[in-house]
């Protein structure tokens, strides 16, 4: 973006109403975050505005409810991991927390959560796991051996239905 486009694009912001300037931040930040060390400040640059500004309504949508979360999605193909899988685990009760803590704590696990009712009657806690290699098994051994919970199911997936959001703004 040159100086004058970027000097255009302020103006224009300036011009807008505060309600115009949340909702062009918010359809900016739904689709892809620019991959940069700045991401907000490639954004400013995108809405016509400072990255102050970016970081600052983001916030204020998060704390208003206008956007419930605000988060990454892993494209785990593209970052080299060939498999995934949801492995659940039938956790002993009173030792959920630091079972889940220990298998979160591996960067493998991008999800993990305490389920109730119980899967099946018995499988408390899930996890999301991606690996880089084909077989997920000694990687699933791994992480029972951390977290001490040898009682477990690998839920393997076969095929990838959604990856996007709901688009609100």
């Amino acid at each position: 973006m040159t100086d004058v486009e970027a000097r255009t694009g302020k103006q224009k912001a300036e011009a807008m109403l505060p309600e115009q300037i949340d909702n062009k931040i918010g359809q900016t930040v739904q689709g892809d975050i620019p991959l940069a060390n700045r991401p907000y400040a490639v954004i400013a640059e995108m809405v016509g505005c400072d990255e102050k500004t970016i970081i600052e309504t983001l916030r204020e949508l998060l704390d208003r409810g206008t956007i419930r979360k605000f988060g990454a999605v892993l494209r785990h193909e593209k970052a080299g991991y060939r498999r995934n899988a949801m492995v659940v685990w039938a956790v002993p009760a009173g030792e959920t927390e630091k079972a889940g803590r220990a298998l979160a704590s591996f960067g493998e696990v991008t999800h993990c959560y305490e389920r109730k009712p119980a899967f099946e009657g018995r499988y408390n806690l899930f996890t999301m796991v991606h690996f880089r290699d084909d077989d997920p098994e000694e990687g699933v051994r791994i992480l029972a051996r951390a977290a001490g919970i040898w009682d477990y199911m690998i839920l393997r997936s076969v095929e990838e239905f959604k990856k996007t959001s709901m688009a609100y703004f």
